[in-house]
């Protein structure tokens, strides 16, 4: 909050939590821009957990839509910090992540949550509506959502916007995060995202 009282959506590591929305292997030939969803989804978990982030994973009715892409499943083992749930509704606000998300600000006051995924104008929409209804700052990674047609993800922004979420992308939450380059995290998160941008390029 600013001295004018305006909320400012500054991201801290110890009060921002990451959740990523329904990147299943069902949606990975249907969505516009999959690739790149998949690739920011993997370097914002790989960043988050460098950073001690808790990271909350969603699959909508994986059954029959398929579990979380490998390249960002691959990086959940052993980590005590991230979390996958399966649901129904369409909001990523269920009981078991809202469970999952009291205990983290047990530990760490919550107060901002990133948010990647699919797809914007259903899921994530509906997510970060949950999620500002509840108080929290709600930043969504431009980069990092997607829908079938761009032109729903086009006008879920913009609505999204509306409502009071902070529209932002990988690289600079990233950077925020760190706030300087001391952060004893900056060179690992440098690389990352230097490794994601060649990876963004041969898509």
């Amino acid at each position: 909050m600013s001295a004018l009282g305006l909320r400012i959506g500054r991201l801290r590591p110890e009060t921002t939590a990451l959740f990523i929305c329904d990147v299943q292997e069902r949606f990975r030939a249907i969505i516009n821009r999959m690739p790149q969803v998949i690739h920011t989804s993997r370097l914002m978990v790989r960043g988050a957990q460098a950073l001690n982030m808790p990271v909350i994973t969603t699959e909508q009715y994986p059954k029959a839509l398929g579990k979380t892409v490998t390249e960002i499943s691959e990086h959940f083992a052993g980590s005590s910090s991230s979390s996958v749930f399966e649901k129904n509704h369409f909001s990523m606000i269920v009981p078991e992540v809202k469970t999952a998300l009291d205990s983290y600000k047990a530990k760490s006051p919550i107060k901002s949550v990133l948010i990647a995924g699919v797809e914007t104008h259903v899921c994530v929409l509906q997510t970060a509506l949950d999620l500002l209804e509840d108080g929290y700052d709600v930043h969504v990674l431009c980069d990092g959502v997607s829908s079938q047609d761009p032109f729903d993800r086009k006008y879920a922004l913009k609505r999204l916007q509306q409502s009071g979420a902070f529209l932002t992308t990988s690289e600079s939450a990233l950077f925020q995060l760190l706030n300087n380059s001391h952060h004893p995290q900056f060179k690992l998160i440098s690389n990352l995202v230097k490794e994601h941008k060649a990876e963004i390029r041969k898509t």
